[in-house]
């Protein structure tokens, strides 16, 4: 076994679906993911407590699409938080927390139920991925925001910029448009994110990161502490994360070397095509100056003064007043 941790680093990455369950899905260690929601949300509500509810939801009918969450949690005030780990690009990842979401949401009013009554609780989709959002995959593009990496998104009026509807929110964080560095790391949410890149390369707590809030992963994700079953989980879940990233890669890559042949043959084409036109265009052009040089040179025989000729044909007064 300590053959197998060797090649693990020191503590386990939580970027993997085994890391991101072992940290954030117990219930024995769910003041992390208090901790980790409360920076998120900076204030704008505070989370005290957290139950873990149900993460596979079948639908109301046979053709309904079956749904499973990676972490599900009720919170002390009734409000509902689905969180999610996505590590490769999904082409029409807004459009599943959007789905995601309504789910939850419809299931609030029972079937059935008679009156007015529409109260529904906050629900709220806190996506945690490994790809930029708005890139195809790509980290290049960036918002022109303070904080790229960072969507926090609700129901709002396009005129007046006000929230019209305070209880459905997304917050998703795209990890590699945070490139922050230590020094810079002003808020708790800044630290968080900052570990969840890079904790499964540190070989300890840094002092840069709050002991009292980040105490406890370094405590209990030390590879060394795992059991032989947890250990053989987390080198499925590395391999699995590695493999999917490697498939992905090479099917960018096989992309990238398809879209640039292709626009090496069309700027090949392309350039024929202009070449062509600039040939013709510079024939069309030599065959205009040697007409309006053969009309000055009949003009200047007639007698007509330099200038006018000049004007008349387009030459410069030092061309007619070489012919």
């Amino acid at each position: 076994m300590a053959r197998s941790k060797k090649h693990l680093g020191k503590y386990v990455d939580p970027r993997t679906d085994f890391g991101w369950k072992f940290y954030f899905g117990r219930e024995d260690n769910k003041i992390l993911l208090i901790e980790f929601l409360n920076s998120l949300f900076h204030g704008e509500k505070i989370i005290s407590d957290l139950r873990y509810k149900p993460v596979e939801h079948d639908g109301d009918y046979e053709e309904m699409r079956r749904v499973v969450f990676d972490l599900h949690c009720i919170g002390s005030d009734g409000e509902v938080f689905i969180i999610e780990m996505q590590q490769l690009f999904q082409e029409f990842f807004k459009d599943r927390a959007v789905y995601y979401t309504s789910r939850l949401i419809n299931k609030q009013l029972a079937r059935g139920k008679k009156g007015d009554d529409y109260y529904l609780p906050e629900v709220y989709f806190i996506g945690i991925l490994e790809f930029n959002m708005d890139g195809n995959g790509s980290s290049n593009m960036s918002r022109v925001t303070e904080r790229p990496y960072f969507y926090d998104v609700a129901l709002c009026d396009k005129l007046t910029k006000e929230i019209f509807y305070d209880k459905l929110g997304y917050k998703m964080i795209s990890l590699p448009l945070f490139n922050k560095q230590p020094e810079e790391l002003k808020t708790v949410m800044d630290q968080w994110l900052y570990l969840l890149k890079h904790l499964s390369t540190m070989d300890r707590l840094p002092s840069f990161l709050d002991k009292r809030i980040f105490g406890l992963i370094f405590e209990i994700g030390e590879i060394g502490k795992l059991t032989e079953e947890e250990l053989m989980s987390y080198e499925a879940s590395l391999k699995h994360k590695r493999d999917a990233e490697s498939v992905f890669n090479s099917a960018k890559k096989s992309g990238e070397a398809l879209g640039h042949a292709k626009g090496l043959a069309e700027g090949k084409a392309e350039g024929l095509a202009e070449g062509k036109a600039e040939g013709k265009a510079e024939g069309l052009a030599e065959g205009e100056r040697k007409k309006a040089l053969e009309t000055a040179k009949a003009f200047k025989e007639m007698g007509l003064p330099v200038e006018d000729i000049a004007k008349g044909t387009g030459l410069s007064v030092e061309e007619v007043e070489n012919l």
